[in-house]
């Protein structure tokens, strides 16, 4: 009898053991732990259109991530969304001139901010807004598509001949 409950002990502290480990992971790879942390420092950015970048896609630098994604919120004087980026400490020399662009891993992968410094000798600081005009909004797939559908049809019309070898 001795013997089973220490077996039972034994088997539910592997279980506790198990389930912690399981929750710990999960929660590293999707960089739930950083969420908690507030490190570092806020950079906004201004953009037209941010298609479908989400909070906590990442921030990157020369293709590292420096950063996320931490607000998204929209200005309703400008009629443009604001992004906040939460810049991890350790990157707080970057330039003040600093260009922001939305690119999309891949074709149909996650949307993130690729940030390409400048050459100002100032450094971004905490809740320092980027230069609008060094924003570029997201390349939406459905545009794209809609505008070269858009262009054959009207090369084919007025080339008749060019659609027909």
């Amino acid at each position: 009898m001795l013997r089973s409950k220490e077996i039972e002990i034994w088997v539910g502290i592997f279980v506790t053991l198990g389930l912690t480990a399981l929750v710990v992971l999960a929660m590293k790879v999707s960089h739930l732990g950083n969420v908690f942390a507030d490190t570092g420092y806020a950079v906004i950015a201004r953009f037209e259109n941010i298609g479908g970048l989400k909070v906590r896609a990442p921030v990157k630098m020369g293709g590292v991530r420096i950063g996320r994604v931490s607000a998204i919120r929209f200005d309703d004087e400008k009629y443009q969304a604001l992004v906040t980026m939460r810049i991890d400490p350790q990157y707080s020399r970057i330039p003040v001139d600093t260009s922001a662009s939305i690119f999309t891993a891949g074709l149909l992968g996650e949307q993130y901010i690729s940030l390409v410094p400048g050459a100002a000798e100032e450094y971004l600081s905490d809740n320092k807004e980027l230069d609008p005009g060094l924003t570029q909004s997201a390349v939406i797939l459905e545009q794209l598509i809609g505008q070269f559908l858009y262009n054959t049809a009207a090369n084919s019309k007025v080339n008749p001949k060019a659609s027909n070898p």
